[in-house]
């Protein structure tokens, strides 16, 4: 059996009934099981992470689709996100035992059922992208959903799948398989989103930072302050702790500091315990150090014999 990670970013954030009613969704689903979500106001963006075999994760995102057409219309949204649908994105991640390909097919398939259902275009990104420009979100996503929303029809900006027209309250949808990234915002302590910006250009790779670093610098008007939004796409090839040492490096040269850090979704066990090892300065710490993970290794052992 193949085992999948699914993220969607769903374009959501304010209405606590409705994000509920989105996780209530993907519970129903018998064989996936929901290990978080989230909700951020300012973004105004939910986001849910869940894992299942194949014909799981396929109902568990037809449902999340069936509960947005009910809910959303992106006609009436804002927030500070980049989107271009009401399921703005869909990533598929493969678990221990099952291949990129194997996520690749995975997010065509799923794709293709969400075209037809509910007639939204889906464009696929990272590996299941069919060019080279296409992999990146950003790309993708320029001018947002309102760009998009302006074109008589989508000639110009061909969907890989679905529907040659723009769904009016749905938008368009980014389908993709992509390695596991963790997703972190760092609220700074200051209210000066130039600053937060700043610090975002410096730590991204496209400016000319780390590898594997996508940042933007935002405001919170919730908080009153600035954050910078990361997404690290490779945990093993740059550290977590690289990273925010790097933002509060950047931040300290404006006069500002880390207020707190927020997790989005889940992150690999390995680079959990890698952070924890640096900040605890006990360099030989590793998974096999956590007493969860020999537990389950044994019952792992049990079943097996």
């Amino acid at each position: 059996m193949h085992l999948f990670q699914c993220i969607p970013n769903v374009s959501e954030g304010r209405d606590r009934a409705v994000v509920e009613a989105l996780a209530e969704a993907v519970r129903a689903v018998s064989g996936v099981r929901l290990l978080d979500y989230s909700a951020d106001r300012d973004h105004h963006r939910s986001v849910f992470t869940f894992i299942g075999a194949e014909e799981g994760i396929t109902e568990a995102v037809l449902a999340l689709f069936a509960q947005a057409e009910k809910h959303i219309d992106l006609r009436q949204h804002q927030g500070l996100h980049p989107r271009i649908g009401a399921v703005d994105v869909v990533p598929f991640v493969p678990l221990e035992g099952t291949s990129m390909e194997d996520a690749v097919a995975l997010s065509r398939r799923v794709a293709a059922l969400a075209a037809e259902r509910y007639g939204v275009p889906v464009y696929y990104y990272e590996e299941s992208a069919l060019c080279e420009k296409q992999r990146s979100l950003a790309y993708l996503r320029r001018g947002g959903f309102e760009a998009l929303a302006e074109l008589e029809d989508l000639s110009s900006r061909p969907a890989d799948v679905g529907p040659s027209v723009l769904h009016p309250r749905l938008g368009a949808s980014c389908f993709g398989a992509r390695r596991p990234l963790v997703a972190f915002n760092v609220l700074l302590d200051t209210a000066d989103v130039e600053i937060a910006k700043r610090v975002a250009r410096k730590i991204r790779f496209r400016d000319g930072g780390l590898r594997y670093v996508r940042a933007l610098g935002l405001y919170l008007a919730e908080a009153g302050l600035a954050q910078v939004s990361i997404n690290l796409l490779n945990t093993d090839q740059t550290a977590l702790y690289t990273v925010l040492e790097m933002v509060k490096s950047e931040a300290k040269m404006y006069g500002a500091g880390v207020r707190s850090c927020e997790l989005i979704g889940v992150m690999p066990l390995k680079a959990l315990v890698e952070t924890a090892a640096y900040y605890l300065r006990i360099p030989e710490l590793s998974v096999n150090k956590i007493l969860e993970r020999g537990i389950l290794d044994m019952q792992e052992d049990k079943q097996m014999g």
